[in-house]
């Protein structure tokens, strides 16, 4: 009962505190996400615990953007910083408080770094913008006998998101030529990996991957018989696709990256010099 009080107060207080966030901005992307995070760790390692906390505790301060925060907790799961609410969270034990899937959070959040300095966790939480319960993620670093995170919410590009960036790649065909698009396509930290969504290219004639956003270790190898989780040979069927038409789409079930689950997908793929590029979206 104790456990499920503390819950429930700290639910409440981070809903909140997330709502006015949200209020004076959109949601931030996992790639603001990781570069908050990646600033906070070394703000703390230059500056020590003292200065760092009361930089994280400013809630118009540098390290609050968007909808985003930084929080440390200790090793017996007390708040020390918290940007979203630190006059309701700071001393607030939170040890036993769970998401909203009833998953113990923060005894995760400090048995996962006790095996490893830096790490990434998925929980579900109420996402007060959508008023739904989704999932969402968090960076972690300890230090001593400290945990720093980052948390967000997993990104859920549309159709229109994933048709312009298709585009955008068949402009960079045209612009620089095949080779030096499919280098750009390969780069997981480049502009053709947007959140959810990736580019990935697959030569018509030998059916082998060229590039592949989210694997780029992928390149080279056989797609030509890849099947999706219900057996559907959707590159096979992508390909045909291609090549009879020029362009269209395909349907199957996939594994998304950012939520982990096994999700309806649809890709939008078209011809461009002899190669076959697609951006698929996770459809709700």
């Amino acid at each position: 009962m104790k456990s499920l009080k503390f819950a429930r107060i700290l639910g409440a207080l981070l809903i909140g505190a997330a709502s006015t966030l949200a209020g004076a901005a959109d949601h931030a992307t996992p790639r603001e996400a990781r570069a908050l995070f990646n600033e906070a760790v070394a703000y703390l390692k230059a500056n020590g615990n003292e200065k760092a906390w009361a930089a994280f505790n400013n809630r118009k301060g540098h390290f609050v953007k968007k909808d985003l925060y930084v929080y440390v907790i200790d090793r017996q799961g007390t708040y020390v910083a918290n940007g979203a609410a630190p006059d309701s969270l700071i001393g607030l034990k939170v040890l036993d408080s769970v998401d909203a899937a009833g998953s113990p959070l923060f005894r995760e959040m400090i048995a996962v770094t006790e095996k490893q300095a830096e790490a990434r966790i998925r929980y579900v939480w109420l996402n007060r913008k959508s008023n739904r319960v989704e999932p969402k993620f968090a960076w972690l670093h300890r230090q001593g006998d400290y945990i720093l995170g980052v948390g967000y919410y997993a990104v859920r590009s549309t159709a229109d998101d994933a048709r312009k960036l298709l585009d955008a790649a068949s402009a960079q065909i045209r612009k620089q030529g095949l080779a030096a698009a499919l280098e750009s396509f390969n780069d997981t930290k480049g502009p053709f990996v947007r959140d959810d969504l990736y580019v990935f290219a697959v030569n018509l004639q030998s059916g082998r991957f060229e590039a592949h956003g989210m694997n780029p270790k992928w390149t080279g190898t056989d797609a030509s018989d890849l099947h999706d989780v219900e057996g559907k040979p959707l590159i096979r069927e992508m390909l045909e696709l291609a090549r009879s038409k020029g362009e269209g789409t395909v349907d199957y079930v996939w594994r998304n990256p950012v939520t982990n689950a096994v999700e309806q997908k649809r890709s939008f793929v078209r011809r461009e010099n002899g190669s076959m590029i697609g951006v698929g979206f996770y459809r709700e």
